[in-house]
């Protein structure tokens, strides 16, 4: 039970039903799982031997063939607004960002679900760099243990808890990196662990459509789409994903995963980066009005975040409150989202814009230090 080649089994890639086998295969009692996920998730310890409710043999046993294998903080930049982001070192000298939002009453954990995207998506910074592997599920896992120690949550209760949502907005397509997101969606959700409500967990898709209808059957949690264009000859522009799941597919989707016939009405998140000139007049935001229409929508416009090398422009002010007038107008719930991290380079679609460069450099210290 020590994993491939004698390899220690790192207990973050376990959800609830997972450990328990686990514990059962090393011939202990499934509860065990309930006892170390608290240990690990609520109380913030990593060392087995202070787990004081396992037995003194299962205690001295677990560092043989298990370990909580963490990314390793690179660095941290607080915003002027409060945001924080983390770079964080992945076992083999990869690396990811996370970032944390802070709100009056709430706090937003923005995680990463792969190394890079294979999207390449054309006004986003992540998807220039290009795509190396998917995290595993300790390796999303380890980005909310990691940010709650950080922030000061543990041992977790009421009154120390600050993050109250997790939203897979950070690198990467979590849908193409279906079974480890819904792993560690399971943690995030398990009253054992964390303890989220599953409408504070919100998994962000560019719209991978088969993906979504099995994620409604595994984890219905909030669902957010990257549309950014309201006809398919422009979306196959800036989301190259659409010449495989053009509008038409996607929005069917959509509605399933809303429950339009079973009379549930999920609502939906839909998220508009507005560009200066390519997607921001009136004429676009009648045709989004009657491309949402049926739909139980929130329309979040996205102010642009400039990105090196990209030839965008972000779309004026007042270019921008009328395209919110219009859909307003027709009904649908519309934010303008305000930009937050942008001096750290947090903001949507900044995300790893230099993280090569840095983890470059840090490998390099380390090897000279």
């Amino acid at each position: 039970m020590t994993g491939t080649a004698g390899r220690r089994v790192n207990l973050l890639d376990f959800d609830r039903p997972g450990l328990e086998a686990w514990f059962a295969a090393l011939g202990e009692k499934p509860f065990r799982a309930v006892q170390v996920m608290k240990w690990i998730h609520q109380q913030g310890v990593t060392d087995f031997g202070a787990m004081s409710n396992l037995s003194k043999a299962l205690r001295q046993r677990l560092p043989e063939v298990a370990e909580l294998r963490l990314p390793e903080v690179i660095s941290e930049q607080i915003s002027d607004d409060g945001t924080r982001k983390w770079m964080l070192r992945l076992p083999d000298g990869g690396a990811v960002e996370t970032v944390f939002i802070p709100e009056a009453g709430r706090g937003t954990l923005c995680v990463s679900s792969q190394v890079g995207c294979p999207l390449e998506c054309s006004f986003c910074a992540t998807g220039r760099q290009g795509f190396n592997r998917n995290l595993g599920t300790g390796e999303i896992l380890g980005q909310i243990f990691l940010a709650a120690r950080l922030l000061g949550q543990f041992p977790c209760t009421p009154a120390r808890r600050r993050i109250t949502n997790v939203v897979f907005m950070g690198m990467g397509e979590p849908l193409l990196n279906f079974d480890n997101v819904v792993r560690a969606i399971n943690v995030m959700l398990d009253e054992n662990a964390y303890g989220l409500s599953r409408r504070r967990v919100t998994v962000s898709t560019a719209g991978v459509v088969p993906a979504m209808d099995r994620l409604k059957e595994a984890s219905p949690v909030s669902l957010a789409v990257s549309l950014h264009a309201p006809d398919d000859r422009l979306r196959d522009q800036l989301v190259p994903l659409n010449r495989t799941y053009p509008l038409k597919e996607l929005l069917a989707a959509c509605k399933r995963f809303a429950g339009e016939e079973s009379g549930s009405h999920e609502q939906i998140t839909f998220e508009y980066v507005m560009l200066d000139g390519v997607n921001d007049s009136s004429a676009q935001a009648h045709a989004l009005v009657r491309l949402l229409a049926g739909i139980p929508a929130k329309v979040n416009l996205i102010p642009w975040n400039p990105v090196a090398g990209v030839d965008y422009r972000r779309a004026k002010p007042q270019a921008v409150e009328r395209f919110r007038a219009i859909l307003q107008r027709a009904g649908l719930i519309t934010i303008t989202r305000k930009t937050r991290g942008d001096d750290i380079d947090a903001a949507c679609g900044q995300l790893v814009g230099r993280v090569a460069a840095r983890a470059a450099r840090h490998r390099r210290e380390r090897a000279t230090g």
